[in-house]
């Protein structure tokens, strides 16, 4: 009988694609890779489910009918695609992040009318439409001809390398995973794969860091999901996922890409570390959403939302939606600490707001006690690709407010860093820093001075919020 072998393959790597596959990613052997990739190292974008799927979620509403894409704009979206000229990995990054984002503008005529439509390379809105694939030890050519690099795991969403995973044993430390990125992105080695990611995990049994491209070690971060309000069911969903067999035929593919011949175990095991983290970053909806949302350009440096930033968003949007029996929405507080990155929370709030379809034309009013974090403020929004309008009186805030249209603003304050000393103390602000977004129809927030009163407020994850 055969030794067990006890290594990161069998403690991590094993484990990991188990839990992505049951959590509804579909399995591609070396052969299967090989085939999507052509045979070439080189070529990191899975082109045959790219074309598929490309075909699959978009689709042309012109004068009440319904068509497909024809075959060379289906064609000349992947070469777009394919084609971003490299500029240095966050400048490039940045180029195909906008594309898979935002989509591409292609001609078609219908009855002799060329007209432009858009072309999405993902669904965001539909998560289950897209196409998730997970591969293991996918072999990249370095840059210059200096041989290969391999990736413990890559995921890939229709066709696209998405997010890219190193695992480790429990005796090493993450560290060494996070240097294994930070080395295979540099110039020497496979920056072609890091253009088209957009998370990047380190893993092993106990724990986990996650980032984004570009990332330093420094800032490189644990995510936190278990003191959340989601009761004595909050880790049943994820049981069931680590405790489901997998058919034999995919059970076998996945050992023999790992090389592993002893026989593992497929009795039910307890949750760890691991399966919490993949389960909170990369489960379908959620990858999409962390990149979608939560992902910003501060002045090109990639940044992806901390785990405070991200909860406390989501529940800033829960209160928005509901309306009090007048027909207001709801209002709040989020109180930040040093640190905690305020401005960037703000940002991404903004940018779910105007992705949000049950609010319509936010208006986002910054209201603060300091001129340099005014300035900070104002240069974060301007950094990020948003373009802030900051009023210069009473009056001209009004005016920015009305927006041209007479409507009921709810409110939504947010105390950017004022202690409740000075909250209480506070009579009128002295400047402000207004967006407008650019969406359709009516509110979001408008804060009188009396909710930053409201005192004291209950602890919700790192982040404190009271309704006013």
């Amino acid at each position: 009988m055969n030794q067990l072998i006890i290594n990161e393959k069998h403690l991590s790597q094993l484990p990991a694609v188990e839990l992505l596959v049951a959590m509804g990613y579909t399995f591609l052997s070396p052969k299967e890779l090989d085939q999507q990739r052509q045979g070439k190292a080189s070529q990191v974008l899975l082109e045959g489910i790219l074309y598929e799927q490309l075909k699959k979620i978009n689709r042309i509403h012109y004068k009440d009918q319904s068509h497909p894409f024809s075959e060379a704009n289906i064609l000349t979206a992947i070469e777009k695609l394919r084609s971003v000229k490299y500029d240095g990995l966050l400048k490039t990054n940045e180029k195909i992040y906008d594309l898979i984002t935002l989509g591409t503008a292609l001609e078609q005529s219908f009855d002799g009318d060329k007209k432009s439509f858009t072309l999405n390379y993902i669904d965001w809105e539909h998560p289950e439409r897209n196409a998730f694939h997970v591969a293991v030890e996918m072999s990249v050519e370095r840059n210059r001809n200096l041989g290969t690099a391999r990736p413990d795991i890559v995921l890939f969403v229709n066709g696209i390398p998405y997010a890219v995973i190193e695992c480790k044993s429990p005796k090493e430390k993450l560290q060494q995973a996070v240097s294994q990125h930070i080395r295979n992105q540099g110039e020497d080695f496979i920056p072609g794969l890091f253009i088209y990611t957009q998370l990047l995990l380190s893993i092993n049994k106990n724990g986990h860091l996650y980032a984004t491209v570009g990332s330093r070690e420094k800032f490189w971060s644990e995510w936190k999901e278990e003191n959340l309000s989601e009761g004595k069911r909050k880790y049943e969903k994820l049981q069931s996922l680590v405790s489901t067999a997998l058919p034999d035929t995919v059970l076998a593919k996945i050992q023999n890409a790992l090389e592993i011949y002893a026989p593992v175990s497929q009795e039910e095991r307890l949750i760890t570390g691991q399966d919490k983290a993949l389960y909170s970053l990369c489960r379908p909806e959620r990858l999409l959403e962390l990149s979608w949302k939560f992902t910003v350009f501060d002045n090109g440096i990639k940044k992806i939302a901390r785990y405070q930033q991200y909860f406390v968003i989501k529940s800033t949007l829960e209160r928005i939606r509901r309306f009090d029996p007048d027909g207001r929405r709801q209002g709040g507080v989020i109180w930040h600490t040093q640190g905690s990155g305020k401005s960037l929370t703000m940002v991404m709030l903004t940018r779910c707001l105007a992705l949000d379809h049950d609010v319509l034309d936010p208006r986002i009013v910054l209201v603060t006690d300091r001129d340099d974090l005014d300035k900070q403020l104002e240069n974060t929004f301007i950094a990020c690709g948003l373009e802030p309008v900051r009023a210069t009186s009473g009056r001209n805030l009004y005016r920015l407010i009305k927006h041209e249209k007479k409507v009921s603003l709810p409110h939504w304050c947010i105390n950017l860093t004022m202690p409740s000393s000075t909250a209480r103390g506070l009579k009128i602000p002295r400047t402000f820093l207004c967006w407008p977004t650019k969406a359709t129809a009516r509110s979001t927030a408008v804060c009188p001075p009396a909710c930053v009163r409201c005192f004291p407020m209950p602890v919700i994850s790192d982040l404190r919020v009271h309704p006013c």
